[in-house]
């Protein structure tokens, strides 16, 4: 047995050789390499990520103190972060004491506000960049209407300050769209029969930003259907005579849409009583209307037929206002119901240059499109 040679404290020997040099079959151990200090990673990583301006600042002097003390690495590291925190933390200071921030938040609130409201006026027709109305618009661009457009405005409306009223009441509010729409089509005749309105509504996001501002717009109802020419019928495209029969209609058209609920006249007998009284109202209010407009030649003789046509269905819609059962309504109602038929209005349209095609029923309901569109 043999006894190996002591070490020399804190070294490591290997086997000698005869010639007291390292046998060729050992390799000595490498050096411990020396750490990077935390800190100094900690204030690198703060800085770029930005978190809270001064934190990288602080955590790289530690950096250093402890890097010169210990005789670590990551010298860079922490000079580096200490820099970029420096510097945030000096441009922030800048912008609290100078009122900056205020001044940036409003330019950029204003910004999206402008956006968000869509900057849409009566009488602007648009495309969008998704190409179609949906759920939420983006990117409108107002062009012309006697090109192809996506959408033409209406009308414009602006709801109450405050927090935020919820969708539902933001979609009641909406319904103002169908007042808005009779104002600017006065015609119904004259919209398309794919055509109807919809509208454009703050979203819980756009309401943070200030948008408050409700857009009634009319669309094509098809796939990608656009909409080619304005829609604009109302007292500043429309003469004098065009306006006057259209209040007239207007008058007899609101009456004949407070129809009751029930369809059945057994089911309610006093609400379709009560109807076909304002109903009789409006004809009579319609008739002395036409008569006392001035009519030009071409249009006397026509609108004198279809004021005397009315004389008659009021009398009808009277005696169905006093009917003292559903039988005795039904009579007088379906006489009275024929002489207002669309058709009957066609030559006092033809001579007064209006549309003389009657709508599909379905599309006057001056109602708008279902569920309408988010900014």
């Amino acid at each position: 047995m043999s006894i190996s040679p002591a070490r020399e404290p804190g070294g490591l020997q290997g086997p000698q050789s005869p010639y007291g040099s390292p046998s060729p079959h050992w390799t000595p151990a490498p050096p411990t390499p020396t750490p990077t200090n935390p800190f100094a990673i900690a204030s690198l990583v703060v800085s770029i990520l930005c978190c809270v301006p001064g934190v990288g600042l602080v955590l790289g002097v530690v950096a250093l103190v402890q890097i010169r003390k210990r005789g670590q690495r990551g010298l860079a590291a922490a000079v580096v972060g200490s820099t970029l925190s420096g510097i945030a933390l000096a441009t922030t200071v800048l912008l609290l004491t100078t009122g900056a921030t205020g001044w940036i938040w409003r330019h950029v609130k204003d910004g999206v506000r402008e956006s968000a409201n869509l900057s849409l006026a009566r009488g602007d027709c648009f495309d969008t960049d998704a190409g179609r109305l949906k759920d939420a618009v983006f990117g409108v661009r107002v062009v012309p209407c006697a090109g192809a457009h996506e959408g033409e405005v209406f009308g414009t409306f602006a709801l109450a300050d405050g927090p935020y009223p919820g969708e539902k009441a933001v979609r009641d509010a909406a319904e103002r769209c169908v007042d808005q729409r009779h104002f600017y089509a006065m015609d119904d005749w004259a919209v398309p029969g794919d055509v109807a309105a919809t509208d454009l509504s703050p979203s819980r996001e756009t309401w943070a930003f200030g948008d408050r501002t409700v857009t009634c717009v009319f669309s094509s109802v098809t796939e990608h259907g656009t909409l080619t020419g304005s829609l604009r019928a109302d007292r500043t495209t429309l003469n004098a005579h065009q306006i006057a029969f259209l209040d007239a209609a207007r008058t007899l058209d609101d009456a004949m849409d407070t129809a009751p609920d029930a369809v059945e006249v057994e089911d309610d007998l006093p609400g379709h009583k009560a109807w076909a009284r304002r109903v009789s109202t409006a004809l009579a209010d319609g008739a002395h209307a036409l008569r006392a407009h001035a009519w030009p030649a071409t249009a006397r003789a026509p609108l004198a037929r279809l004021a005397a046509r009315m004389d008659k269905a009021r009398a009808h819609w009277d005696q169905a206002a006093r009917a003292r059962d559903a039988d005795a309504f039904y009579v007088p109602y379906d006489a009275g119901l024929t002489l207002i038929e669309p058709l009957a209005v066609v030559p006092a349209r033809k001579a007064l240059k209006l549309a003389t095609v009657p709508p599909d029923p379905g599309t006057l309901d001056g109602g708008t499109a279902d569920g309408g569109a988010e900014v």
